[in-house]
């Protein structure tokens, strides 16, 4: 399992990753297919918008940042499973050209309970653009496994899996 497990984490800790370039056809892409409006679709109607030109939607901006978390803004053992939020704010509107990174800063780190194998950590989420300005930022609860409490691979042990309500 690569990755980082709950001990390796700190508070204050940070990580990034990031260089990713958006287009307009991106934009219209993704704004097709789960968000429909006329600024994330057209030139035209977005100029004449809340926006003044075209901007992604604030859900392609969340997909975008998940991305790069899995990239390497928080690289955790076995992969980043959400475990609810607090907080998500659109602060500027994601334009083409834009390039978009990630930081993830550590802000709580909360050991597993008796008997579970997941921690959680309270993280910080900021996807920037090239400007370096903020065009989103969150705080997100995400499960990390704890290595004293991680069963070898090949023992199978799911029990915390079917307790999270997954049972495969």
């Amino acid at each position: 399992m690569n990755g980082l497990y709950l001990e390796d984490f700190f508070v204050g800790q940070r990580f990034s990753a990031g260089g990713l370039r958006i287009d307009a056809d991106d934009i219209k892409r993704f704004a097709a297919e789960f968000d429909p409006q006329p600024f994330h679709l057209d030139e035209k109607a977005a100029a004449e918008s809340f926006f003044g030109g075209l901007a992604a939607s604030g859900w392609h901006t969340a997909a975008i940042t998940m991305r790069l978390m899995v990239e390497g803004a928080l690289p955790i053992a076995g992969g980043i499973i959400g475990a609810g939020g607090e907080e998500l704010r659109w602060l500027r509107p994601v334009r083409p050209g834009d390039v978009l990174s990630v930081q993830t800063e550590v802000i709580e780190v909360i050991p597993a309970p008796p008997g579970k194998r997941f921690g959680r950590l309270k993280v910080r989420i900021t996807t920037l653009n090239q400007k370096n300005e903020a065009v989103q930022v969150s705080v997100g609860h995400i499960l990390a496994p704890m290595r004293s409490r991680t069963p070898p691979p090949d023992r199978g042990d799911l029990s915390d899996e079917r307790s999270m309500g997954r049972t495969s």
